[in-house]
Parts: structure tokens; C-alpha cells; sequence
């Protein structure tokens, strides 16, 4: 059975390398970035009606200054997103797998407009329709690895996990043509999948932006 590399940052990698064993796969981890926290000011709570992460680093990396949202209703990306805020105490919770615009415009239907954004240096932006949203980063991804000690993971056959566009462009910095010939990837979207460059022996996208329909895309390869 084909192995699986995962270059997402702790704790993700964490969570996926569970997953992945929980349905009798093994997986490596070679992380790409590693998340910290950014020093923000929080604005003025009273100025807005909803809170929106799109990412659970956003929600791990806030600090105490999160609690003062609290009393908003949160949007989430993602069900990871969403269980970190009901970790850190928040109770109407709302979360999509899609991705953050969809969000949006859920958000737009359930009669929001001022929202706040707690995000990464390096989002991937999104369409806010007609929503005023005040964008605060509180987190950024600091680049780890080298390409040789990618290499060094790349052995022929490995299925690797990426769950971004910017691990994605990474990647494709990191490998040449000689390098991905013998490597498959599941990428966690098209964006992340037009990231990784050409090249490689198959590269696909399950059907939704999850850890786990990446998981099980990853099984069925290895099936």
C-alpha cells in the first residue's frame, strides 16, 4: 500500500496523520510552514454582527483577546474551524466545507453586515458580496523544509497531501520534472492543484475541500 506525505503545519498534520491511520493508511509528515501568532489589535467589538474564521489557526492563534467576540454569532470554515471556536467558549456556531466566499454569502442570507475576519498573513481572498468585512490578521505560516530534505521523503509512489495553494506553489518550488514523474498528489482544491505545477504521475481533487474526502481519495488510490 502506498504511503501518505502530508505537508500541512502542526497540529494539522497531526489531526490528518490520525485519520489517515484510523482507516489503515500511514502517513509522514514533512511540514512546509509552521503557524505563529501575529500581535493585533482587536477592534471595537461593538461595531460588528458576526464573526468569521476561515482557518482553526485563526481561532488557536487569537489569544485571550478572542473572548471579547464571544457574544457574536461565528461563521467557520470547516469543521476543524468550527470546533476550535466551540473550544474557545463561543455557542452559535455555523460552519460550511465549502470555502470562505460561500461562507459570505450564507452570511449575507442570515442578514449580516458588519463582520469581522480573523485570518493568515496569506489567505486566500474572498468575495464578500455585500458584506462590510474588517480583515485582521492574527497568525502567519513561516516557511520550514528545503527541497533536499523533501527529496528525501519523495520516494517513488508516495501519495502527497496538500491542503493549500500556497503549500501547493511551495511544492512545485521544491520538486523538478524528474522528481514528481513518480509521485501522486491530492490537492484540496483546484486553486491548490494549479499550485503544484505539472508533471507529476496523477494529481486530483476530491469532490469537496475536506481533510477526509481528501483521505479517502487517497484510499482509493492506494486501493
Amino acid at each position: 500500500m502506498s504511503r501518505l506525505l502530508v505537508l500541512r503545519p502542526e497540529p494539522g498534520a497531526g489531526a490528518t496523520m490520525r485519520r489517515a491511520a484510523a482507516m489503515g493508511m500511514e502517513a509522514l509528515s514533512y511540514p512546509l510552514f509552521a503557524v505563529a501568532p501575529v500581535d493585533w489589535t482587536p477592534p471595537e467589538p461593538a461595531g460588528f454582527d458576526a464573526l468569521l474564521l476561515t482557518s482553526a489557526n485563526g481561532v488557536r492563534m487569537a489569544g485571550d483577546a478572542l473572548g471579547r467576540y464571544r457574544h457574536l454569532p461565528a461563521y467557520a470554515v470547516g469543521q476543524r474551524t468550527a470546533e476550535a471556536l466551540a473550544q474557545a467558549g463561543f455557542g452559535r456556531i455555523e460552519a460550511g466545507d465549502a470555502d470562505g466566499s460561500a461562507i459570505a454569502r450564507k452570511m449575507v442570507r442570515d442578514g449580516h453586515h458588519h463582520v469581522l475576519h480573523l485570518r493568515g498573513q496569506d489567505s486566500a481572498a474572498l468575495d464578500p458580496g455585500p458584506l462590510l468585512i474588517t480583515s485582521v490578521i492574527d497568525y502567519a505560516a513561516c516557511e520550514r523544509g528545503d527541497a533536499a530534505g523533501l527529496a528525501t521523503m519523495l520516494c517513488p509512489g508516495i501519495i502527497v497531501l496538500v491542503h493549500s495553494a500556497r503549500a501547493g506553489r511551495r511544492l512545485a518550488a521544491l520538486t523538478d520534472d524528474k522528481l514528481r514523474s513518480g509521485i501522486s498528489v491530492i490537492a484540496i482544491s483546484a486553486a491548490a492543484q494549479a499550485a503544484c505545477g505539472e508533471g507529476w504521475r496523477n494529481i486530483a481533487t476530491p469532490t469537496h475541500p475536506t481533510d477526509q474526502a481528501m483521505l479517502a481519495l487517497a484510499r482509493h488510490l492506494c486501493d
